[in-house]
């Protein structure tokens, strides 16, 4: 199994959870300034020429989403993921998908201090919050004891604000994004 990967890139992500799968893996560096992630070679694997992309035999993939269900799939005994039929799995995955298409842009916004109108299709990031706060409940993680690759997505989101300097306002999410800096699997920047 190879994954692309820069270590300033989104692909830190989809590193985390193969680390948290236990997963046997080459990372293959990507050099952005060379423009290694434009060239034919690897737009075969990512038509959109971005990171993270995942190669396993014959099996192509990008996006951490995507990446990340397949690895808890594929690594069951990691128990990352509710099983399929379990009554957790429809939160598993509204989870999954939330961390992408409403909390991530939805940040965005905020980091670059831009207004969020309803037509975007998203929600503003006081409302995202309050969602993810509501999700995590008493926690310590958003499947209570259970860590899941959800806590990979969602965390990973609220990892990188405190990267970009956003400021600490939500108590329970800073504990959170502690309580996932302390995993020893957890996400690692520039490495």
């Amino acid at each position: 199994m190879k994954l692309y990967y820069n270590p300033q890139s989104r692909a830190a992500i989809a590193k985390w959870m193969l680390d948290e799968c236990r997963a046997e893996y080459e990372l293959v560096h990507i050099d952005f300034e060379k423009r290694e992630h434009k060239t034919p070679e690897f737009l075969e694997i990512n038509p959109a020429g971005k990171l993270p992309a995942l190669v396993d035999g014959e099996t192509r993939m990008f996006e951490n989403s995507a990446i990340c269900l397949y690895l808890a799939e594929k690594y069951p005994q990691a128990r990352l993921a509710p099983a399929v039929g379990a009554p957790e799995r429809g939160r598993y995955l509204s989870l999954m998908v939330y961390a992408t298409t409403q909390l991530e842009p939805a940040m965005g916004d905020a980091l670059l201090k831009l207004e969020t109108p309803p037509a975007r299709g998203w929600t503003d990031f006081e409302t995202a919050k309050d969602v993810v706060e509501k999700e995590l409940g008493e926690g310590p993680w958003l499947f209570g004891e259970w860590f899941t690759a959800a806590d990979v997505m969602i965390g990973s989101m609220f990892i990188w604000k405190r990267l970009w300097g956003g400021p600490p306002d939500r108590p329970r999410i800073e504990a959170y994004v502690d309580r996932l800096k302390q995993r020893p699997a957890g996400m690692k920047m520039g490495m």
